[in-house]
């Protein structure tokens, strides 16, 4: 599946795909920094009903959110990770084998920990206010 929008269609791309891939847990993302790894995450964030203020989890590696029915996701920011190791210890491995719908940026860190069900979306820039998202 390729989805090609606008930054200010965002939060429709995101609603369609929570809609096509609402069995998933584990989303992996991947794209070169500055391609709107977080700023997607947010947007199905939001498709998936948090209203709370969200960021990055670039320092704490991992966020948790609830939504309005108190279902709890995990936003996880691999990039700090040197290797699987390193993210064991980081207890990443309890939050991806939650059962709780993760997302994850920059899996290629610890590739090994991730389930075999894991969806991969891949986002790039097109334009200053276009991106390219591709589902593998």
């Amino acid at each position: 599946m390729v989805v090609n929008f606008l930054l200010q269609d965002i939060d429709a791309a995101a609603r369609q795909l929570v809609q096509q891939y609402a069995d998933r847990r584990v989303w992996a993302f991947h794209g070169e920094m500055g391609a709107g790894k977080t700023t997607f995450i947010e947007a199905l964030c939001r498709a998936l009903g948090v209203a709370d203020a969200m960021s990055s989890p670039t320092f704490s590696i991992i966020n948790e959110y609830r939504n309005q029915a108190g279902d709890c996701m995990y936003h996880m920011d691999w990039y700090r990770l040197k290797n699987e190791q390193e993210a064991l210890q980081a207890g990443v491995e309890d939050a991806v084998f939650s059962g709780h719908v993760c997302f994850i940026e920059w899996p290629d860190r610890a590739p090994g920990i991730l389930p075999e069900d894991t969806l991969h979306v891949y986002l790039q820039m097109t334009g200053a206010d276009a991106r390219r998202l591709e589902i593998k």
